[in-house]
């Protein structure tokens, strides 16, 4: 039997751990571009010295961000840590370039009304999870029916950033729009079964546990995508779920048309949930929880913009 490829051996264990296809794409291309460095030298027989010089050449040369690079090194080391099992030396390594700490775009209150005026259908109901429950684009887009609970008012995000799961509120104001929403979800999705389709993507592990999960109702996806497509991984023709893309482009015309004069992504929508809550008053370690941070560090930036001027305190001028 003859031996894998040194990407599709990546690949398999990518798949293995369950990491996003969005990340699998990203790493497959860093190693590659990394091999190609070296003149086709196969990571086995480099190490330390050669990631440094590939690291300083995207910094120096190429002049990437600090976040691309970081990438790149996570990519890297997968390929070695996990594939090759082979350790490298931390202290020959060069440090991970630092993230440029900029404060979020935040809107007000009425901004995000303004905004949400502007939006219908289901992009309105994405954008209501967004703002209402704090929730990252990647992980509302991925939501399964299951994740869903109306009668305890929560949502169960699976897989999270870091690979972590965590429990945060469903609004009551969404739920009426959400629930018609499921209803014509449920429809569409008995009209696949009916056409012979009607599976959905389940990590390796879950398919291998639960055989039939992938044509169960509950492990469909709350927001699937208008039409079929074939999934570029296993070649199964399914309906996967809605592309950020659309829902960005939503905001953006959604933004310009309340006369909002902000950069607005659906990011921006998390990043308000997060001030508007410290605005009110709840501890910063529940708002931490509740966006699933694993440092109260990164949820510090939010004091920075809170509705009360630079660093939170109110000017003397106010005063008078």
């Amino acid at each position: 039997m003859a031996k894998k490829k040194l990407l599709d051996q990546v690949r398999e264990k990518l798949r293995r751990l369950n990491y996003a296809y969005s990340t699998e794409k990203a790493y497959t291309s860093w190693i590659k571009r990394y091999i190609l460095f070296h003149d086709k030298r196969h990571p086995r027989d480099m190490g330390e010295p050669e990631v440094e010089a590939y690291l300083t050449h995207l910094a120096v040369e190429r002049e990437v961000a600090p976040s691309t690079q970081n990438q790149a090194l996570a990519a890297i080391m997968f390929l070695y840590e996990k594939v090759l099992d082979k350790e490298l030396e931390e202290d020959i390594l060069p440090q991970p370039a630092k993230r440029t700490r900029r404060v979020p775009i935040v809107l007000s209150k009425g901004e995000v009304r303004r905004v949400l005026s502007r939006l219908k259908g289901v992009d309105k109901v994405i954008v209501q999870l967004l703002y209402g429950a704090g929730l990252r684009i990647s992980e509302c887009l991925r939501l399964r029916i299951k994740d869903l609970d109306f009668e305890r008012n929560e949502i169960t995000v699976r897989m999270g950033k870091g690979l972590k799961d965590r429990v945060t509120m469903l609004p009551s104001t969404v739920q009426p729009a959400l629930k018609r929403h499921l209803e014509k979800v449920k429809l569409v999705f008995q009209e696949d079964q009916e056409e012979g389709f009607g599976s959905v993507y389940i990590p390796r592990a879950l398919a291998h546990k639960y055989p039939h999960a992938s044509r169960e109702w509950i492990w469909q996806y709350a927001f699937p995508a208008s039409r079929r497509s074939q999934d570029p991984r296993s070649g199964v023709t399914r309906r996967h779920h809605i592309h950020p893309s659309s829902v960005r482009r939503a905001v953006r015309d959604a933004a310009r048309k309340a006369g909002v004069e902000k950069h607005v992504t659906p990011h921006t929508f998390r990043h308000s949930f997060a001030t508007h809550l410290l605005e009110n008053g709840y501890d910063i370690r529940t708002v931490q929880e509740l966006l699933g941070h694993s440092d109260v560090k990164t949820t510090m930036i939010y004091t920075h913009v809170l509705n009360k001027g630079g660093k939170g305190v109110t000017s003397p001028l106010d005063g008078v």
